[in-house]
């Protein structure tokens, strides 16, 4: 039986998808085989010694230590996609606040309580409160994954002039991009062009900080910039300079912090991109899944730190290994194999950056000698028979 630590509060929908028969899912297990975690910080965390997985119910993994998992052969899954519309809906919310003044309107009419006649009041001040209507102006998306594409396809069916950029766009969210989308010449023109600035790109040491005073620079005056992706993207000092020479109009943020809030012309949202109990079920059901098709089958499926790795079952026993991508590794497992003759139905290698993973199916029984051998080799990080 499996046992599987949850860290945080977990959507029943998708704990629903491991059944009893087989797992044990606790918030209070000592040594999982695997965990699954929405939010909770694992950096400090001591990795259980028989952890075989992490599955993230969510796309970001900042709250994982996913290079101390890769040199435990730990497989690191993400959800992406599964809270994209709950995150779209609130992207496109964020269009309307930003334009529209709608939250410093809601908050000044607030303040007329008690003042005396309120509908003469509200007819008489509404007017600093206008604001222009998306429908017509240039929204430059930047990063096309699975939100970007919908929040493109959305703005353009809402009547916008949308451009994309994303020099790494994969074939499955090309296909899903609207023909109407225009793609970029560079990330510099959409900046130029763009009225509004959407941004749906991974926070990763490349990206840090990437929206600075050089891109500012070079944006039109009075854009309007969503950032629902993760806070870290945008140098704060460099945007406050940038609201001061009213080259942002506005910057609505779900990732707002001390220094954000303190900004004119900020409106901080409280994170709630995926607080939606459909993305929630869905981010829990997706989570679950993988979690589950790698611990019954060694499948593969959306690891951050893994490659895509799927393998009809063509033996009677299936061997995983995950080892450091290094020459010759495959030689020296098969190698293995060979010598204590034991036959391959089917293999599958595949690699991810530093990380490779192997599945082998063979006829026959495989001893616990031979199991120790791959083990036994310099790189290898995990090996596991089912």
């Amino acid at each position: 039986m499996y046992q599987v630590l949850t860290l945080n509060k977990i959507s029943p929908a998708g704990l629903d998808m491991l059944p009893e028969d087989g797992y044990k899912v606790k918030s209070d297990i000592k040594n999982p085989d695997a965990i699954i975690v929405r939010s909770h910080n694992m950096h400090d965390m001591e990795l259980p010694p028989k952890l075989k997985t992490v599955a993230r119910a969510g796309a970001g993994v900042n709250n994982i230590p996913v290079s101390k998992c890769s040199e435990r052969g730990i497989v690191v899954f993400n959800t992406p996609g599964a809270n994209a519309n709950s995150v779209k809906e609130l992207v496109l919310a964020g269009l309307f606040l930003s334009s529209r003044q709608i939250v410093q309107g809601i908050g000044w009419a607030k303040g007329l309580i008690g003042t005396g006649d309120v509908p003469k009041l509200v007819e008489k001040g509404k007017s600093q409160f206008s604001g222009p209507e998306i429908m017509g102006k240039t929204l430059g998306v930047i990063g096309l994954g699975a939100i970007g594409v919908m929040v493109a396809n959305d703005a353009a069916a809402l009547g916008m002039d949308v451009t994309g950029f994303d020099p790494f766009i994969s074939i499955e969210s090309a296909w899903d991009l609207s023909r109407s989308i225009r793609k970029a010449r560079g990330l510099e023109s959409l900046l130029a062009e763009a009225d509004y600035i959407s941004l749906h790109i991974p926070l990763t040491d490349e990206t840090k900080g990437m929206i600075n005073s050089a891109l500012f620079s070079k944006m039109k005056k009075g854009v309007r910039i969503l950032n629902f992706a993760r806070g870290g993207l945008v140098k704060t000092d460099d945007l406050a300079r940038a609201i001061e020479k009213s080259i942002v109009s506005c910057y609505v943020t779900d990732f707002p912090d001390d220094d954000i809030l303190r900004l004119d012309n900020v409106i901080g949202i409280p994170h709630l991109g995926a607080s939606s109990p459909e993305a929630e079920e869905n981010c829990a059901r997706m989570a679950a899944c993988q979690l589950r098709d790698f611990l019954e089958f060694g499948t593969i499926r959306n690891s951050v730190n893994f490659p895509f790795c799927e393998l009809d079952i063509a033996g009677t026993k299936r061997i995983v290994i995950a080892n450091r991508n290094i020459p010759t590794m495959m030689g020296q497992i098969t190698a293995v194999l060979s010598e204590e003759g034991i036959n391959i139905a089917d293999m599958l290698n595949r690699s991810k950056g530093e990380n490779a993973y192997n599945i082998i199916d063979i006829d026959g029984e495989i001893s616990q000698e031979s199991v120790e051998r791959f083990r036994a080799i310099e790189g290898v990080t995990m090996v596991r028979v089912i």
